[in-house]
């Protein structure tokens, strides 16, 4: 697994050696920031469920402002801040040991906000659909920001199912057995760029 584009382009990430994490394959990390393209310069960034980092990363070495990383497992953490480490990126980066759903509870209160925030979670346990009711209904993201969820194809009625105010899905994109789900923050008295054709 390696930075895909950017000031790090090619550099190598470590992985954590347990089941509980689920990397994205820098296949669908290219697809995925090719997607984003501009819309990645100078955001601030939220990885949620980060894992190895590899988005966040990815994001941070294509031009993005700041990123925070929230991860439940110290192991995985000690990862993360490794591969921020490696690549030179650490000063940019913000890691968290907390739970993501005990995150989205506090962080509005604490006025945290961000551009883009990537939701990838353990599968098949409805945490993406939670996740992104959960940020509809206390926002994180300025309007004409976007929300994206990292999910198995089986999990995508469990997004269909949401009943969503200030998000409002736009696309998605499936390569193989993961599926992107893009949602952007409505402003109703304006128009959203969402930089895709």
């Amino acid at each position: 697994m390696r930075v895909v584009g950017g000031t790090a382009r090619g550099r190598r990430l470590k992985a954590p050696m347990n089941d509980d994490t689920r990397p994205i394959m820098d296949r669908v990390r290219t697809a995925l920031f090719d997607i984003l393209s501009w819309r990645v310069e100078d955001t601030r960034f939220l990885d949620l469920f980060a894992g190895t980092g590899s988005v966040g990363i990815e994001a941070l070495s294509r031009g993005a402002a700041r990123a925070t990383f929230v991860e439940l497992s110290p192991v995985v953490l000690k990862v993360v801040r490794e591969n921020l480490t490696s690549t030179g990126l650490a000063d940019r980066a913000e890691t968290i040991h907390a739970d993501a759903f005990a995150f989205l509870r506090t962080a509005r209160a604490q006025g945290r906000e961000y551009d883009i925030v990537y939701v990838a979670p353990p599968q098949y346990q409805g945490l993406a659909a939670r996740a992104v009711a959960d940020l509809d209904a206390a926002p994180l993201t300025v309007p004409g920001g976007l929300v994206i969820a990292q999910v198995h194809p089986r999990e995508r009625a469990d997004l269909d199912d949401l009943a969503l105010g200030v998000l409002r899905r736009y696309d998605e994109r499936r390569y193989g057995s993961t599926l992107l789900v893009f949602y952007a923050h409505h402003a109703p008295e304006e128009g959203i760029d969402h930089g895709t054709e």
